[in-house]
């Protein structure tokens, strides 16, 4: 009796522990199929409505990659931290700055410019959030420029061009392209973001500018009004920078009036941080939300130079093209 009695208790246990096995798993996958966010759906470059595009029948391109125009919303009842290229109100934000900067900085030259699913702004509150969501919009730019070489560029130079998030996609850009593409590359401005020593280590294609018309290389910079209003997140640890009123890498300042304030500003280079310091601006200092601080003007990152942006892309381009590389 006492024999039966304990495998009676035995077999009890055991149906308990599976009974528990399969609650378990029951309850893992039904949370699986419980999605705590949604993703837009990829844009598909061959459909012109996931590109803002300028022809100017102009023998030099500009391929320009926005900044962060979005914030956190809702789709399909679900949080979304990523921008939808086929929603009409986030695709006029995205727009605003391609209409912008087409006109501030293009000139002569063919403008192309995709939408992408970009990060939300609150995506760069941590850097945990940044590793984990900017993979897919990063994806999102490599298909874009993919897509302009095989269809849009006909074998012209081109200039890469971006400004905060977009200028994150332009070192990933330039990680990832190859020799034959990186010879008609007139340079890479890399405006508000940094270029670290683990991105150098994992390419070849990252060259300093040193003056106002070498080729090739990388135009990187961020403004403040002193090293303690830096960003750390856009600047620290970068190694490439450049005054780009100037265009020295030593610590001899430079003026200009800016187009905004009217003041006249003078932008000094600092060789420690490789910050640009700014003094004489009295206008309007725009704090990026969630992320910004006083006396960092990364949200004036083209607008204050806009001037000198677009002198210098048009002189490194006529040094393309009396000289290809």
């Amino acid at each position: 009796m006492k024999r039966k009695h304990y495998i009676s208790v035995i077999s009890i246990v055991l149906l308990l522990a599976v009974i528990g096995v399969i609650v378990f798993v029951s309850y893992k996958n039904s949370h699986k199929l419980q999605p705590v966010e949604d993703i837009p759906v990829p844009p598909d470059y061959a459909d012109t409505t996931q590109w803002y595009i300028t022809h100017r029948n102009a023998p030099v391109d500009i391929f320009y990659i926005i900044s962060t125009e979005t914030g956190d919303y809702t789709l399909h009842n679900l949080p979304c931290h990523y921008a939808d290229t086929r929603n009409d109100s986030i695709r006029q934000l995205l727009h605003g700055e391609m209409v912008g900067v087409d006109h501030i900085l293009s000139g002569n030259f063919n403008f192309f410019s995709p939408y992408y699913r970009q990060c939300t702004l609150q995506s760069f509150t941590s850097d945990s959030l940044v590793l984990a969501r900017t993979p897919l919009a990063m994806a999102d730019i490599q298909k874009s420029f993919a897509y302009y070489l095989a269809h849009y560029n006909q074998g012209r130079p081109f200039i890469l061009a971006g400004f905060s998030q977009g200028a994150m996609a332009v070192v990933e850009l330039l990680k990832q392209m190859d020799s034959a593409t990186f010879s008609r590359m007139v340079a890479a401005y890399v405006i508000g973001w940094k270029v670290t020593d683990e991105d150098l280590a994992k390419s070849s294609n990252f060259h300093p500018a040193h003056d106002s018309v070498d080729l090739g290389v990388t135009i990187c910079y961020n403004s403040v009004r002193d090293s303690n209003c830096a960003i750390p997140m856009l600047s620290q640890g970068n190694r490439i920078a450049i005054n780009p009123v100037n265009w020295h890498t030593d610590t001899t300042p430079a003026t200009l009036v800016s187009p905004i304030s009217s003041d006249t500003v003078t932008v000094a280079f600092d060789t420690a941080t490789l910050l640009l310091n700014i003094s004489g601006y009295s206008g309007t200092d725009y704090i990026t939300p969630l992320i910004g601080r006083e006396g960092n003007y990364h949200s004036l990152e083209i607008s204050l130079y806009r001037h000198c942006l677009r002198r210098n892309m048009a002189l490194r381009s006529q040094t393309y093209l009396e000289n290809p590389r």
